[in-house]
């Protein structure tokens, strides 16, 4: 009788045991897409962390070359954060005109581009950009061009941006026009702030 009385209780351990029921100790699932695992979200609290700093950068990728940016100063500037809007004013020398705008939408990241005359006004060509329209990484978010854009700028329709937040080290803003030989890319050196510029036009 005791024997067959081990056994039942053997067998009722053991199916707790294989039940897959999660213990007190175990770690609980998380939904996909959730903050825990969206790198867009990471991606812009790094940015957001950066917040009132700016810092110098240099052109390491410009084809086919441009003047537009040799032997100019070149500082982004971490001006604006909110819970959805981060404004990061890019000078060009004394040129206060372009500011990079990175909003999150309900589906991810949303890149755009707004640019203005020295007295505020809009500039012709303002805000083309486009949406994240993959997860990314923590690190690095492409943005291909939207439709707004590929009617403003027909050239730039296949253009796609690529910003990189790499925490303590860099930030990289990148342009690559897909079918051409079109490519841009500055760095910035987050590891040695530089004086708060200007403000930009607007």
């Amino acid at each position: 009788m005791n024997y067959l009385r081990v056994l039942s209780t053997l067998c009722v351990v053991a199916a707790a045991a294989c039940s897959g029921a999660p213990d007190s100790g175990s770690t609980p699932d998380v939904a996909p897409g959730s903050a825990a695992t969206e790198p867009r979200t990471a991606f812009f609290a790094s940015l957001k962390a950066l917040c009132g700093q700016a810092f110098e950068g240099r052109v390491v990728e410009n084809e086919p070359p441009s003047e537009a940016f040799v032997g100019k100063t070149l500082v982004m500037h971490v001006r604006e954060c909110g819970d959805s809007v981060i404004r990061v004013p890019f000078h060009v020398g004394e040129d206060r005109s372009r500011t990079w705008v990175i909003t999150t939408t309900a589906t991810g990241l949303r890149l755009k581009h707004d640019h203005r005359h020295e007295d505020g006004k809009p500039d012709s060509v303002t805000q083309y950009g486009g949406d994240a329209n993959v997860p990314g990484s923590s690190v690095t978010q492409e943005f291909p061009a939207d439709a707004y854009t590929g009617a403003l700028i027909p050239a730039s329709a296949t253009n796609i941006w690529t910003v990189e937040v790499d925490p303590g080290k860099s930030f990289a803003y990148a342009l690559r026009r897909e079918g051409t030989n079109r490519r841009f890319r500055v760095e910035f050196d987050l590891t040695r702030p530089v004086a708060i510029p200007p403000a930009p036009w607007e």
